[in-house]
């Protein structure tokens, strides 16, 4: 990877602004043969879950799709490869990472989606890509888009 650093701001001004950019992610992911990391930040209720579920669906995902908060990690297996749904909200020891398997898990090829990755701090591999989604208003969000590797400068060309 080259030392330059891709960051790009956007603006969603309501939902469909989010399903939008999934639509958009859900493709160039499927070119990269969901082989990614995407770590998502935001306080309660920015809309992470609201964009993973946005991505699954682009992507191909029917029925429900629940939220990990309690289970640590829900997978999903798509046309183009394998998908794991990570929330790390309640994750608070280290130790959970070995014996929930997490690392076989990361070093595996597929997409892994990562709510608060920083309760994960130290043990997760840096993502290719951190989304920081921020609230503006009810509907309207601000998210910044960091590349934090090759991997992720090519999801963001």
């Amino acid at each position: 990877m080259n030392n330059s650093t891709i960051v790009k701001t956007l603006v969603w001004p309501d939902e469909a602004a989010t399903a939008a950019f999934a639509t958009q992610m859900a493709a160039a992911l499927t070119r990269a043969n969901l082989n990614a990391c995407i770590a998502l930040h935001g306080d309660l209720g920015a809309g992470k879950t609201t964009l993973v579920r946005h991505l699954l669906r682009a992507l191909g995902v029917q029925g429900n799709i629940k939220s990990p908060t309690y289970a640590v990690v829900e997978p999903y297996t798509v046309t183009a490869g394998e998908v794991w749904h990570f929330d790390f909200y309640r994750f608070s020891d280290p130790r959970e990472w070995e014996d929930a398997g997490f690392r076989d898990i990361f070093a595996s090829a597929g997409l892994k989606l990562c709510e608060w990755p920083q309760n994960a701090a130290g043990v997760m591999p840096t993502p290719d890509l951190e989304l920081d989604i921020q609230v503006c208003d009810d509907e309207q969000r601000q998210v910044t888009i960091n590349a934090r590797s090759a991997r992720g400068q090519e999801l963001m060309a």
